[in-house]
């Protein structure tokens, strides 16, 4: 499968790799008066980098927080380091998805994959953060997404953001359980926030400038600073979110023989239930409701346990 242009160059981040914070690739801005504590990684897969683009801009430019503790995460340096602009794909992780593999049980367990040996380092900064917002993007060009898991609280801060960024509120993978679910982020009781970007696909010049809006939009929010303190130009005009898509299905290949019956890309609306929108092994793929919502539909990971698409319907604003 043809990969899409490359329109932006990684970032040279070898510089973050000596760090005060005792651990590589991890730095810390204080600000000068208390406030949250926030966690925002990038590189959670190796050939997303519009994030880590932002956090280097950011990190060189010296510029600080004027409230609490911002923690920046370059993660999967390790598959990063391989990204080869003409297999663009192909650095996606090392050994296994690193943004499956946050639940208790494969964080405690005896392998000693790169993806969960630096897990385990970036464990520490995880738990004791108020606020995450992880930076992703996407394998096809799409409107931008702000992933909430199924709590309240997360969707209400993902709209309050004024992004044009559409919320998905989700229960997570199949195949593993994700930083942004990991142990307290999920807890209905609790009061931490986390919310995943996808912010276009990954080497689209949009993306990177999307990445800049909602990162500096969520350190607002999230009390570290005022608008007139963030960057020039990092901030696009404030927009009204589109309505929430619930994610009701997800459907996971069940085999290589795995197509769409169409070219889609994410963000299409299925009018029909039982409309035909793939066949996995001569099996057809159907909508389950009317005016179904496609969400990140793609084939460029596909094996079997892997999710291809998450469906969905529209909700009323929150």
């Amino acid at each position: 499968m043809k990969h899409h242009p490359v329109q932006t160059l990684p970032p040279d981040i070898a510089r973050w790799a000596a760090s005060g914070s005792g651990t590589p690739y991890v730095h810390e801005r204080l600000g000068s008066a208390p406030g949250p504590d926030v966690l925002v990684t990038a590189l959670v897969h190796g050939n997303e980098y519009s994030g880590a683009i932002a956090m280097h801009e950011l990190l060189a430019s010296g510029w600080q927080p004027a409230n609490g503790r911002i923690t920046f995460a370059f993660c999967n340096v390790a598959a990063f380091d391989s990204f080869d602009a003409n297999a663009p794909d192909a650095s996606r992780c090392v050994d296994e998805d690193f943004n499956r593999v946050w639940s208790a049980a494969r964080l405690g367990c005896s392998d000693n994959t790169t993806e969960l040996v630096r897990a385990r380092q970036l464990l520490p900064f995880v738990e004791r953060a108020a606020y995450l917002l992880d930076l992703h993007s996407m394998h096809e060009p799409s409107t931008p997404l702000l992933v909430t898991g199924a709590l309240q609280r997360n969707i209400a801060f993902a709209q309050r953001l004024q992004t044009p960024a559409q919320v998905i509120i989700d229960s997570g993978h199949a195949d593993g359980v994700r930083m942004r679910d990991h142990d307290a982020f999920a807890n209905p009781g609790g009061q931490r926030i986390a919310l995943l970007l996808e912010a276009g696909q990954h080497w689209q010049l949009a993306a990177v400038q999307t990445t800049r809006n909602t990162l500096m939009r969520f350190l607002v929010q999230a009390g570290c600073l005022g608008k007139t303190d963030v960057p020039s130009g990092w901030l696009l005009p404030d927009r009204t979110p589109p309505p929430p898509v619930l994610v009701t299905d997800r459907i996971v290949a069940k085999s290589m023989d795995f197509a769409f019956t169409q070219n889609f890309t994410g963000g299409e609306v299925i009018a029909k239930a039982g409309t035909v929108i793939a066949v996995d092994a001569g099996e057809p793929v159907v909508t389950p409701c009317d005016n179904c919502v496609l969400v990140m539909p793609s084939v460029r990971q596909l094996r079997p346990g892997v999710t291809t698409v998450r469906l969905g319907k529209l909700l009323e604003a929150q």
